[in-house]
């Protein structure tokens, strides 16, 4: 598969078979994703792959806290503080296509609810992925983990495994450093579900739109 392909298909995948995952596999994506550049080769990746009991245990924990109402907050701010178009308008079409794909209507707060709990379960898929940082890096290193993170996305196509990225892995950071032994001042930028994509599932027809190339590019020449 061309590499222009495989950005075309690749897709945040939100249900997944219960088929596990051979460690080499996932070994054989991280060795082709450590080739990703960064500024002055820092390499500022590191990666825990949680799957089995340990998976069971750390999304039992972020699904009690999401349930007793405790709102998340990650280790770094996201998303912007006010919302202005047209960011606005593409986060809420976002959230509007994928809940009309599901049949949730904007009533039914319990299904909301339910949809939303199944981030922290990774969407049942097999393997959680988490990245972590260390606290003395800076915000090119956050561009360095995003080249990184598409080379784990694309490399899991070729391994015939479906992803979906996630910043809400990251919402719980403290239960995650203390159920997997990192230090609290780490950073977690996010965690990513890995597996086979369970294709008779509705919630995978969902596919959210791109804007055309000359919406958000100037060519410059004389």
């Amino acid at each position: 598969m061309k590499v222009s392909d495989a950005l075309k298909v690749r897709h945040s995948t939100r249900a997944f078979l219960p088929q596990p995952v051979a460690q080499e596999k996932i070994e054989r994506i991280l060795d082709a994703a450590r080739h990703a550049p960064s500024g002055v080769n820092t390499q500022p990746w590191q990666v825990a792959v949680v799957s089995g009991e340990k998976k069971q245990l750390l999304q039992e924990r972020m699904v009690a806290t999401f349930l007793e109402g405790e709102k998340g907050a990650l280790d770094y701010r996201y998303y912007p503080v006010k919302w202005e178009s047209p960011y606005r308008e593409r986060r809420k079409a976002c959230g509007l296509q994928l809940y009309s794909t599901l049949g949730i209507t904007r009533e039914d707060k319990q299904r909301q609810r339910d949809q939303w709990a199944a981030n922290y379960r990774a969407f049942d898929a097999p393997v959680m992925l988490l990245f972590f940082m260390d606290p003395l890096m800076e915000a090119g290193s956050f561009m360095d983990y995003g080249m990184f993170l598409q080379s784990v996305m694309l490399t899991a196509i070729e391994e015939g495994l479906a992803t979906c990225p996630q910043a809400a892995l990251a919402e719980y950071p403290g239960i995650v450093k203390e159920t997997l032994g990192y230090p609290q001042e780490s950073i977690l930028l996010c965690g990513m579900a890995l597996g086979y994509e369970d294709k008779d599932a509705l919630v995978n027809s969902y596919r959210t739109s791109r804007e055309a190339v000359d919406s958000f590019t100037r060519f410059f020449r004389d």
